[in-house]
């Protein structure tokens, strides 16, 4: 791999902007194309990060051979399409989350990424967050003892937008569950593994997707209890309680700069403040891994990816939550 890492970003969104802002604090990766349907759109995106290309088609970004690796920033329900389409023209591809809308797309996914022997990963970036990292090493190493207890919940207020936008439209595979609820659900399963037993109920918007859903995790020897909501606002600080005392991480927490462990009535506060808004991060593991010649993460592999979206299948099919293009 080059000295730099060099960058395409297709679907150039709020959140393109906030992961390019945070690749400018890497000396080792830059921002080379950047892809739209509006080329008037790429231009300018692409005129104001300094990028060298910008392609009216998100085609024309996969088959150029300046381009390293590929960030899909686009809709869940274009993950997969895109995700192939850039593996396939030899583009290593990190796909913002969830990767894929079910365990049939996931599966495909990795299937065509180890077929053409391309690096994938999912975009999970809290899994990379400083402060979610220590409290995970923390935990493997006993500080609370025996873990028995998470709670983690992620909502804010939505039934005010677009029913025809990403949230509220079940064509693109809108709800709370795919967009927020996987964060919740992705800190119990760092933290505890694959449920035994998932129990799950959602509260059903009127264009047909989630809006509240609750859920319980069973563990052999623990529980944790789950919650994403479009309806309101939630606290958003994560618990993890053991034996032997709590952890906190501090709102909001999968992107947080803090977190706290109560032990014996006694509180301690440690802040690991990030750099940017935390996109770094997952960039970082992406420029290791391609350093490395790793196909995928060891922190955040094609395994837990998987594992992830069946949880998510199992929630959608107890609560009846079926978009139109899966009929």
């Amino acid at each position: 791999m080059k000295e730099k890492i060099r960058w395409g970003i297709v679907g150039l969104g709020n959140i393109a902007q906030k992961f390019v802002d945070d690749l400018k604090l890497l000396a080792d990766g830059e921002l080379i194309a950047v892809a739209s349907r509006d080329l008037e759109k790429a231009k300018n995106f692409g005129t104001m990060n300094n990028a060298n290309y910008a392609f009216g088609s998100y085609q024309e970004l996969f088959n150029c051979k300046e381009v390293d690796v590929v960030y899909i920033a686009t809709p869940h329900t274009s993950h997969t399409e895109l995700s192939i389409k850039a593996m396939k023209q030899g583009r290593n591809v990190l796909c913002e989350k969830p990767m894929g809308i079910n365990k049939d797309e996931v599966e495909k996914m990795i299937a065509i990424a180890r077929e053409n022997k391309v690096f994938l990963m999912e975009a999970l970036w809290s899994r990379f967050n400083p402060s979610i990292r220590k409290v995970k090493d923390l935990l493997d190493d006993g500080i609370i003892g025996d873990i028995a207890y998470i709670h983690a919940d992620f909502a804010f207020y939505a039934l005010d937008r677009d029913e025809n936008g990403r949230l509220l439209n079940p064509a693109l595979a809108g709800g709370s569950l795919l967009d927020i609820g996987i964060y919740p659900i992705f800190l119990a399963y760092l933290i505890l593994g694959y449920p035994e037993k998932i129990l799950a109920t959602s509260k059903i918007y009127k264009t047909g997707v989630d809006i509240q859903t609750s859920m319980i995790f069973e563990y052999p020897n623990a529980q944790a209890i789950l919650y994403s909501g479009l309806t309101s606002d939630s606290e958003m600080k994560a618990q993890i309680s053991g034996s032997e005392g709590t952890v906190y991480l501090a709102p909001r927490w999968h992107e947080t700069q803090e977190f706290s462990i109560e032990k014996k009535d006694e509180l301690e506060k440690f802040q690991l403040p990030k750099k940017g808004k935390g996109y770094e991060y997952e960039i970082e593991e992406v420029h290791r891994c391609l350093k490395n010649g790793a196909l995928e993460s060891d922190l955040w592999s094609l395994n837990h990816t998987f594992d992830l979206i069946r949880i998510m299948d199992d929630i959608r099919e107890q609560t009846g939550v079926v978009f139109p293009f899966e009929k």
